[in-house]
């Protein structure tokens, strides 16, 4: 497995920990009856086609599961390429200075190069810790907390992170599994797999369960 040079100083796409905050997308509109500004939130943006692409390639690229990348950025930065931490991390998939050097990364905001060095980094995580999560950690408070408590660190903001990018990646891979499994799969074959039981008492009083006669 390819693995980068790590750096002393190689944080997440963070050098401190936690990630950066959960984004929440508003549009601000005049309301029509009242003539006040109204501020509402809106759902996540949708992907433009040029960065679903340059996630493939890049998840193929490096053998990750482009479904986890996406869970990743939506969490980052909500398809945003020019989102900025407070803490300074820079584009897609939130990497901070250090982390885009390290990566001879010219231009963060940059979607190609930032998509390829965040999976290229993400690579490296998962070939050190043999987990995601624990890659996902490392990624987002630094591998030098993961290594120092030896598990995902017991900062709330990167637990957080960690179980929110678990939540989008398994709903991504059940919604990508679930209609292909239904189509090449016939409804009576799966009743086959789970045959109806049902019960019966011997002689002796005993409860039996046997599989139903048809």
């Amino acid at each position: 497995m390819a693995m980068l040079a790590a750096s002393p100083e190689s944080g997440k796409a963070a050098d401190a920990p936690g990630p950066a905050p959960e984004r929440h997308t508003f549009v601000v509109r005049v309301d029509p009856r009242t003539g006040k500004l109204v501020r509402r939130e809106i759902g996540p943006r949708s992907i433009p086609r040029q960065i679903a692409d340059l996630v493939e390639q890049s998840a193929r690229a490096q053998g990750v599961d482009p479904l986890l990348v996406h869970s990743m950025i939506q969490a980052e930065s909500n398809y945003d390429p020019r989102a900025v931490s407070p803490k300074g991390a820079q584009g897609l998939m939130q990497l901070m200075p250090s982390t885009a050097r390290m990566l001879g990364v010219s231009d963060s905001f940059d979607a190609r190069e930032n998509i390829e060095a965040g999976v290229k980094y993400l690579k490296y995580l998962q070939g050190i810790y043999k987990d995601d999560r624990l890659a996902l950690a490392a990624y987002n408070a630094g591998p030098g907390a993961v290594d120092k408590y030896r598990r995902i660190p017991p900062y709330k903001e990167t637990r957080d992170y960690v179980e929110r990018v678990a939540s989008q990646y398994d709903q991504a891979r059940r919604a990508q599994a679930g209609p292909a499994a239904a189509e090449t799969q016939p409804q009576a074959a799966i009743e086959d797999k789970h045959p109806k039981l049902e019960e019966f008492i011997d002689e002796n009083g005993r409860l039996y369960l046997r599989t139903a006669q048809e």
